[in-house]
């Protein structure tokens, strides 16, 4: 989950470039097909025509960037924006090549400023009416733009689990945009060995409930429900979501409900944008110090793991996050079977 604070501009008037203008199309995150030297695929329901290899993209948001940055695309970036983690080690001097636009998302002039011949991001908002504008417009401008299928404007074309098919076929797409088929193909092979090796360990995560939280607003508990990747996780890991019933991806809960719960495992997103209580540490010490949280098994068995909050999201690093899950579960089953022998 992440709050979007989105700064109020006009709407991007005027980009250089030329391209074909898409048509609508239904469905989502379709197979990418190439002709006459184009790429053509459909991203949200909308058709996104890429006449050649992007030499000038521009990501909006921090998933986008280390996607574009995990294909080894920093040459062919010339901005990138928003930030709501730090990025990923492995990427951290690819990014530094990469000029930032905005703190946030960047607003038209600046966007037209970099003059961008392909603009992505895994979130919609980037193409609200108060950041850069609609895709269809862009597109009638010239610059083709990509949304993943994990957050299309029309809330109705994202159906199905949130898994890793989606963010393979995502990976698939940009590498067919940008002409490194090879190198998405090496992505995808590498992150499904992660997951295969997940599945295999999964009967020794001892089937333990997991519940996910977020952050807290006035106090109450963000957690993560039935919809989202985290359900994804934990039931690739082996566990259980102790909030699978709630119909959300993330939704406000009760710090009561959670202790009638009482989950075997928490995980705390670790979010680093600054404020009081983002933070794993922040929240481990809070969890200590209440005298109702601190009674939660969890917390008394010291079963708390730390996961970056961009991990939780849909992205390159999601298999990360899995991993780090995985591992803490089985861990914790093996301890329980050792103290139990």
């Amino acid at each position: 989950m992440r709050t979007i604070l989105i700064p109020v501009t006009a709407l991007l008037a005027v980009l250089v470039g030329c391209a074909p203008s898409p048509s609508s199309a239904a469905g989502a995150g379709d197979a990418p097909s190439a002709g006459a030297g184009a790429v053509t695929l459909t991203s949200c329901g909308l058709d996104v025509t890429v006449p050649a290899p992007p030499q000038r993209a521009v990501t909006l948001e921090q998933g986008a960037t280390e996607l574009l940055l995990a294909l080894g695309l920093e040459d062919r970036m010339v901005g990138t924006s928003y930030l709501t983690d730090a990025v990923a080690p492995e990427y951290a001097d690819a990014y530094a090549a990469v000029p930032v636009l905005a703190a946030q998302y960047p607003t038209a002039e600046q966007l037209r400023a970099a003059d961008p011949d392909f603009v992505y991001s895994m979130r919609a908002s980037a193409f609200g009416p108060d950041a850069v504008g609609a895709r269809a417009e862009l597109a009638d401008l010239g610059v083709p733009a990509y949304l993943s299928a994990n957050d299309c404007e029309d809330p109705s074309l994202v159906t199905g689990d949130t898994g890793f098919d989606r963010i393979f076929a995502e990976v698939t797409d940009l590498a067919a945009v940008f002409g490194v088929e090879d190198r998405g193909a090496e992505l995808v092979r590498e992150q499904q060995e992660v997951l295969d090796a997940v599945t295999a360990s999964a009967a020794d995560a001892g089937d333990l409930d997991v519940a996910w939280l977020y952050s807290t607003i006035d106090g109450a508990p963000i957690v993560a429900g039935g919809t989202g990747l985290p359900q994804t996780l934990t039931e690739l890991a082996g566990g259980r979501n102790a909030f699978a019933d709630l119909d959300a991806q993330w939704a406000e809960t009760s710090w009561d409900e959670i202790a009638q719960r009482d989950p075997d495992v928490l995980v705390l997103a670790d979010l680093s944008r600054g404020l009081a209580g983002d933070s794993a540490a922040d929240k481990t010490a809070m969890l200590r110090d209440d005298t109702v949280t601190a009674e939660l098994s969890a917390v008394r068995a010291d079963r708390l793991v730390a996961i970056p909050a961009t991990e939780m999201d849909p992205s390159v690093r999601s298999v990360d996050a899995l991993a780090t899950l995985s591992d803490a579960l089985v861990g914790f089953a093996g301890a329980d079977a050792g103290a139990d022998a």
